[in-house]
């Protein structure tokens, strides 16, 4: 379903326009991140790298905390961590569907949240559908779980898989359905169940969008894949 009703955020136009628009992408797929890592990645310099960042605080799209210390506490402020807010998000289409919210409160007063979950299920079904012989013919939990975030950026979830300790961590960057599912936890419920079908293992949702987290995170343990009715193979 496609939002409509609200304009995206404008973004001012020229060069100027289009790095900022760079910039934001940077914190939108890898936030929380300093603004060197920024400036490195685009090989701009720091300083224009925190003019952006500082236009986009100012008007309420990006927003910084404090970077963990490791080791010693050394001298000097502690870096700050940018990451876009929810208003910055809509820069990139995160723009909330008020129909698609009335449609399932509607629902779940007609039929209860059953109802509410046969929606979500059909939902992520198409989803599965769509991408899972892309997912289930690779060879390990690693591959897997790459090939699950292109599926998921091909549908506009800006996601990503790196490995973490005993297992591969799933970043969603970006939610679509944010709003709804922060109302109707059962797209996220339903959504991680698919995730578990596809990868052949058990999956913990750590962290999400619609919980007020700044990216939808899972775990996926590196355990082999256990085929439907069989043994780990």
């Amino acid at each position: 379903m496609k939002n409509a009703g609200i304009e995206p955020t404008a973004v001012p136009s020229g060069h100027d326009g289009r790095t900022r628009h760079a910039v934001a992408r940077l914190l939108l797929e890898q936030g929380p991140v300093t603004a060197a890592s920024v400036a490195e990645q685009l090989g701009l310099s720091p300083t224009a790298v925190r003019r952006h960042i500082d236009a986009l605080v100012a008007d309420g799209e990006a927003t910084s905390r404090e970077a963990p210390r490791r080791g010693q506490r050394g001298r000097g402020r502690p870096a700050k961590l940018f990451l876009l807010t929810e208003q910055g998000r809509a820069r990139f289409g995160h723009a909330y569907d008020d129909l698609a919210v009335a449609a399932l409160r509607f629902l779940a007063e007609q039929g209860g949240e059953e109802a509410v979950r046969a929606f979500a299920e059909r939902r992520v079904s198409a989803f599965v559908d769509r991408h899972r012989a892309a997912i289930v013919t690779q060879p390990d939990a690693a591959d897997r779980a790459k090939a699950l975030a292109v599926a998921l950026t091909r549908e506009g979830y800006a996601a990503s898989a790196r490995h973490v300790g005993a297992g591969e961590q799933l970043c969603q960057h970006l939610c679509p359905v944010a709003h709804v599912a922060a109302e109707f936890p059962q797209l996220c419920e339903t959504e991680t169940a698919a995730f578990a079908d596809l990868l052949g293992t058990h999956v913990q949702r750590l962290a999400t969008i619609a919980r007020g987290d700044a990216v939808c995170t899972t775990h996926i343990p590196n355990t082999p894949r256990i085929p439907d009715g069989g043994e780990p193979a």
